[in-house]
């Protein structure tokens, strides 16, 4: 793989613990950015259907020179997609247009309460994964309810959770649930789409140690076990977010970073998130 820590999943696969997430990149712009990702030494790239990037996901990989062994590549089933049929048609056309023969991970975007589909599709999960046409499965926004189901149901326990995670909402109750299951923690918007770059208690940390603001809430995520995807189309930053293994926070600039928790979600409400359904 690379430099970039690895975290060994239930199932024995491991992550890289810093990826490159294209959530909210054009399609036009996605090739160069995972193309600059792949150059800087990103070896895990995290994308979706429901983001229409994979084709480009998958024509940066191809012309990157980075062997697939290397790799991790992440997708994602949309709401739209759940149940056991529609969930692996959609797998199917996923890999089609990543242009692979296998993903690393493959998650259930959201529970999508509304359709009542997940569990069906949890399972459609295991059949891919015993295919190996997915080397792990997990979910993504799962509330403790929804996860509590997956296992009490199917007896099956996500790899990952892939959740809104950031030092404004640490999600302390999902994450104690996914240590006690040995369920991985991945954390998306992990900078609260750039919401804490200007606060100056991070300010502060980023001065003490020669960083920005960004180095010091992604080396935060790091620290506390989280897998992390930060996310950008500029060259310079995605070096700088690739940059935060050549220092460490102490337990005083943990606690600082832990007292901006103030409970903001920036994205949907997991247990409301219905769209496409």
């Amino acid at each position: 793989m690379s430099s970039v820590p690895t975290i060994t999943l239930s199932s024995g696969v491991e992550i890289p613990q810093l990826g490159f997430g294209v959530f909210l990149v054009p399609p036009g712009e996605t090739e160069a950015s995972v193309r600059t990702a792949l150059q800087t030494g990103y070896r895990h790239i995290d994308t979706a259907r429901i983001y229409e990037n994979e084709g480009e996901v998958g024509a940066a990989i191809a012309t990157s020179g980075v062997a697939r062994e290397d790799l991790f590549v992440a997708t994602k089933l949309w709401n739209s997609d759940q149940g056991r049929d529609s969930a692996l048609k959609a797998f199917d056309a996923s890999l089609d247009r990543l242009g692979l023969d296998h993903v690393d991970l493959y998650l259930i975007h959201w529970p999508a309460p509304g359709g009542d589909r997940y569990v069906d599709s949890w399972r459609a999960l295991q059949e891919i994964r015993e295919s190996g046409r997915a080397r792990a499965v997990g979910v993504s926004n799962f509330q403790v309810a929804h996860l509590q189901r997956l296992v009490d149901e199917t007896g099956v326990t996500p790899d990952i959770n892939q959740i809104e995670l950031h030092p404004n909402l640490p999600q302390a109750e999902l994450r104690a649930f996914h240590a006690e299951h040995g369920i991985a923690t991945e954390a998306w918007s992990p900078l609260a789409r750039g919401g804490l770059l200007g606060d100056p208690a991070v300010a502060k940390l980023a001065a003490k140690h020669g960083r920005t603001p960004a180095q010091v809430i992604l080396r935060w995520h790091l620290q506390i076990g989280n897998v992390v995807i930060p996310k950008s189309v500029t060259p310079s930053r995605i070096a700088e977010n690739f940059d935060v293994f050549g220092f460490e926070l102490d337990a005083d600039d943990l606690a600082v970073i832990d007292s901006l928790d103030d409970g903001g979600r920036i994205g949907p409400d997991p247990d409301r998130m219905n769209a496409g359904v």
